[in-house]
């Protein structure tokens, strides 16, 4: 692709939107307070003190330094998860050129967690490192074929299609998984904590088997962002300004999957926050994914932590688990953008 051909274009060139620097300010600041408020509140409220004691004085022994550094891990992860998420959710839109695609409504989550699953149960799999390669050939797979199921027929791969693609096959996968669990015990009892998606289970060494993927992943994303932007006025005007569409789309979907399967490798399969992190933040600076791709990875890190501060404090003194509380705000804006006229092609 030829990205200074496209940049020199109207309508294409950088141009920072009047709200952008207010718009970061103000997710950098929410960024903090939910990074503060993931280290102080759960089922043990921290005080000020022992927050600065479990932070900065690794010599305090008190019982609330000693959960606010077991929450680091936690919130560090979580912050991870969100922003792969956020950026998966912006790459599948802009891919489709469909605005409410997101990697558990196109079934990508659910092809990874059968694939995680038959490792599970025919593997003896048990490790981050090994659940993250299969869940990443399982998204992978997924991904090609609900993308290939609604380009069928006439209009090739248009909103609805996609997502009714998308749906089915969700639908059948998880009958699959349903099917390998029930006769063995042992993988339902290992799978199902994993099924639900959390970020409670987050350990220093899946950090760091999940920063190397995030990296890669976003560093894709912001270089085909340019490209990504003349692909939304239409495989025929893109070839003209001198993008390659196939090796593209081919580049863009590999970066949205081995974002959206690793997460869900090492978290299980957190719905909607591709899906609602995007959709904020194209609704407030408009539709270029130069600032699209980076706000949907700040606004995916807030949403995401900060439903995990809420099951916490609403499960409590248990917790509930973040992929419920994402699922329970991402499903009514799904069925309220569904329903608004405004869903068509990007």
């Amino acid at each position: 692709m030829n990205s200074s051909s496209v940049s020199k274009n109207k309508g294409l060139s950088l141009h920072i939107p009047r709200k952008f620097t207010t718009v970061l300010a103000i997710c950098l600041v929410l960024l903090g307070v939910c990074v503060l408020a993931s280290l102080a509140l759960g089922s043990r409220l921290v005080g000020f003190h022992e927050l600065i004691d479990g932070l900065f004085h690794q010599d305090a022994d008190s019982y609330g330094a000693d959960v606010v550094r077991k929450r680091i891990s936690r919130t560090v992860f979580s912050l991870f998860c969100g922003a792969a998420l956020g950026v998966s959710g912006a790459l599948m839109q802009a891919v489709t050129r469909n605005p409410i695609a997101d990697p558990s409504i196109l079934g990508v989550n659910t092809g990874a967690s059968l694939f995680v699953v038959c490792g599970i149960a025919f593997l003896n799999i048990s490790t981050a490192h090994q659940y993250i390669w299969l869940a990443l050939v399982g998204a992978a797979v997924t991904a090609v074929f609900v993308y290939g199921i609604g380009s069928m027929g006439r209009g090739g791969a248009t909103p609805i299609k996609l997502v009714l693609a998308g749906a089915a096959t969700s639908a059948a996968l998880s009958s699959l998984v349903t099917a390998i669990m029930i006769p063995r015990s042992y993988v339902m009892d290992q799978f199902r904590f994993w099924q639900v998606g959390s970020v409670g289970s987050a350990t220093w060494s899946a950090i760091a088997t999940f920063a190397p993927l995030l990296i890669v992943g976003i560093l894709v994303a912001v270089i085909t962002a340019p490209a990504l932007n003349a692909l939304s006025l239409g495989d025929e005007a893109a070839t003209g300004l001198g993008v390659r569409t196939g090796i593209l789309r081919l580049v863009a979907a590999l970066a949205g999957v081995l974002l959206c399967g690793a997460t869900t490798a090492l978290a299980g399969p957190i719905g909607f926050v591709g899906l609602l992190s995007t959709h904020v933040i194209r609704l407030i600076l408009g539709p270029d994914l130069r600032f699209v791709i980076p706000m949907s990875a700040i606004s995916g890190a807030i949403i995401l932590t900060i439903s995990d501060v809420c099951g916490r404090l609403v499960g409590s003194p248990g917790e509930l688990e973040v992929g419920v509380v994402t699922a329970f705000i991402g499903a009514p804006l799904l069925i309220i953008l569904a329903m608004r006229s405004k869903v068509r092609s990007l």
